[in-house]
């Protein structure tokens, strides 16, 4: 007697939304939006493609939830770091750590929103924008609140060397260069206010 045991038994393994995210998150980080296939997702999720499409409609879709997540597990915790009862240019001087710790993730470099910034399909684009934006403004309001005068100019340097950070990082440099970079970028800010 032959018994085929190639099929598993009972029902089959239930699509985790939650799963499919992180796995999703993953796959999006390391590659970029660009690069990630439809292909790729499915493999990935352990679904096939009508199931994609209609648990999340479309590749942008889901790198929108996935931007989402992204901002609860793995982007820098301004709201914990930026706080009243701390120097400006200190805080500012620990985002820019942060950043480089964040960054240099040898699975995973640089940040997901910043690179997603620059991707190729609208959509994708402007979903990552979004965040861009917010947390650009989120730094600026924090120094606007002691330095209003200051706001816009150390916003935006704070915000060009976590790009840069985040370049480098996917360029594979590692983290002690990062770090030294964003420490150095960190005395300058102190210095400032």
């Amino acid at each position: 007697m032959t018994t085929d045991i190639s099929k598993p038994r009972g029902r089959p393994r239930r699509f985790d939304p939650v799963e499919a995210l992180a796995a999703a998150q993953k796959l999006f980080h390391a590659k970029g939006y660009d690069a990630v296939s439809v292909a790729d997702l499915t493999k990935a999720l352990g679904i096939n493609p009508p199931s994609f499409y209609a648990a999340f409609g479309s590749k942008a879709a889901l790198y929108s939830r996935v931007l989402d997540r992204y901002a609860d597990f793995g982007a820098i915790p301004l709201q914990q770091i930026l706080r009243a009862d701390r120097p400006v240019g200190e805080s500012l001087a620990e985002v820019l750590v942060a950043a480089a710790h964040a960054y240099a993730d040898p699975e995973a470099s640089g940040c997901m929103v910043l690179e997603g910034t620059r991707s190729n399909e609208v959509e994708a684009r402007e979903s990552a924008c979004v965040f861009h934006v917010a947390a650009q403004d989120a730094i600026r309001r924090f120094i606007a609140e002691r330095h209003p005068e200051d706001a816009d100019r150390l916003a935006d340097f704070v915000c060009t060397t976590m790009a840069g950070l985040s370049a480098s990082a996917r360029h594979g440099q590692s983290l002690e260069r990062l770090e030294a970079t964003a420490r150095l970028a960190g005395k300058a800010l102190m210095s400032s206010v």
